[in-house]
């Protein structure tokens, strides 16, 4: 389950916030007049997600690349027209 704080407690707690991100590697989610408003995290957990997340890209633009030299391509209108029946059906 999240940790959800309001912005008073991360002005006043900002260091036990900062040793629970640091500890558990998950965020913290702030609320500033009970609506939501920041994800805070500790700099490491950051890096992470974004090492992670351009690995994943990388490796989606790799799989399309072989795809298209392969051959194994569609026209874009009918790629949409799939799309659509999809959504629609």
């Amino acid at each position: 389950m999240p940790t959800i704080i309001s912005s008073t407690k991360l002005r006043n707690e900002y260091n036990a916030v900062s040793e629970e991100c640091h500890a558990t590697g998950r965020p913290v989610f702030v609320t500033r007049n009970g609506n939501g408003d920041l994800a805070v995290m500790s700099m490491e957990a950051y890096e992470r997600l974004a090492s992670d997340a351009a690995s994943e890209l990388l490796a989606l633009l790799a799989e399309g690349r072989a795809d298209a030299e392969a051959g194994r391509t569609r026209p874009a209108a009918s790629v949409i027209e799939d799309l659509r029946e999809r959504i629609l059906a």
